[in-house]
């Protein structure tokens, strides 16, 4: 059985069977936390569906024209024009009954009749009907539920695994390189979150629509759930992780191998790579790379930024973890 977990600091000495019974039970930690917030979130399924369902529904057109809204224009142009011929048949049998000569009962069906015409035209659709995703197997609405609950339970649960695997090998740590790693990993979750929200709300939207409603009058445009799933899941992960640029970039500054001098010589090849992936994100179109170049942008700045800090605080380019300092003159312009 796992044993509770004691503080560990750095001198302190441990076997290897000490090490193995501290990372079972923080590994049980991580599994029944992830056990916990998978039951909540099936517990919310509904809600955690409608909120990733959102940007494809929010892809639908609203303007109600068949020439530039595809199956879905026709549609509602469709719908409202019955709405109208029931509208026109309503008042032309309203007039129909003011008239003197037709007899009472005539009337009664006349006005029945406008009832239900009026009844039918107020229950049609004034909007195009949302994007959902769809389903093609007996059972694919109760597995893609379960997908959506797990991507959804493994993000809810990011932090108690990060702090889980930082507590474990923290006291691996100096109290020096401590002060330099523990703000990095800090900012790991920090960051991560950002790209997820930046991707849920600036990339996934452009993006869906760019492509569900590109030659939308030559396809008969379904999206399945799986692929859909897949998808939100594929470029929400990708935003969190291209947001770590600024740890990755630390690092690499941290072991000697890079400068701030480095990187702002260096501009116009990262212009360059950052076009290449935001170009190969997954589901990407123009204006989707456009979107994602802006933060890996600023993300590139904010590094020059916080390597100049650090470069200046150490004094030079390679203490770290006992590294030995490296000559004044290494790591120029290339």
């Amino acid at each position: 059985m796992a044993t509770a977990l004691k503080p560990i600091g750095h001198d302190d000495r441990l076997t290897i069977v000490d090490h193995l019974d501290e990372l079972r039970t923080r590994l049980m930690i991580c599994a029944a936390s992830l056990v916990v917030i998978f039951a909540i979130c099936f517990w919310q399924n509904h809600a955690l569906l409608d909120f990733l369902n959102q940007p494809l529904k929010d892809s639908t057109p609203t303007v109600q024209d068949p020439k530039n809204n595809g199956r879905l224009g026709r549609v509602a142009a469709a719908q409202r024009q019955v709405g109208e011929g029931l509208a026109a048949g309503a008042a032309a049998f309203r007039a129909i009954q003011g008239e003197r000569s037709i007899s009472p009962a005539t009337k009664a069906t006349l006005g029945r009749a406008i009832e239900q015409m009026n009844q039918a035209a107020a229950a049609l659709p004034r909007t195009n009907p949302e994007r959902v995703p769809i389903t093609t197997g007996v059972g694919e609405p109760f597995t893609a539920t379960l997908t959506v609950v797990a991507y959804f339970a493994l993000l809810f649960s990011l932090p108690i695994i990060l702090y889980q695997a930082y507590a474990f090998i923290l006291p691996a740590f100096s109290p020096s390189e401590r002060r330099v790693a523990l703000p990095l990993m800090l900012m790991v979750p920090v960051l991560f979150i950002g790209g997820v929200v930046f991707g849920y709300y600036l990339v996934m939207p452009p993006a869906i629509s760019f492509l569900q409603n590109w030659n939308d009058t030559d396809f008969d445009v379904l999206l399945q759930a799986r692929d859909y799933y897949r998808f939100a899941a594929m470029a929400l992960l990708s935003c969190g992780l291209i947001f770590q640029l600024p740890i990755g970039l630390l690092i690499v500054n941290r072991v000697g191998i890079l400068s701030a001098k480095q990187l702002r010589s260096s501009w116009r090849y990262a212009i360059v790579l950052i076009a290449v992936v935001a170009a190969v994100m997954p589901g990407v179109d123009p204006v989707t790379t456009v979107i994602l170049m802006v933060p890996l942008l600023v993300l590139y700045g904010l590094s020059i930024v916080l390597l100049t800090i650090a470069d200046r605080r150490r004094g030079d380019r390679g203490t770290f973890a006992g590294l030995e300092p490296l000559d004044g003159d290494d790591h120029e312009e290339t």
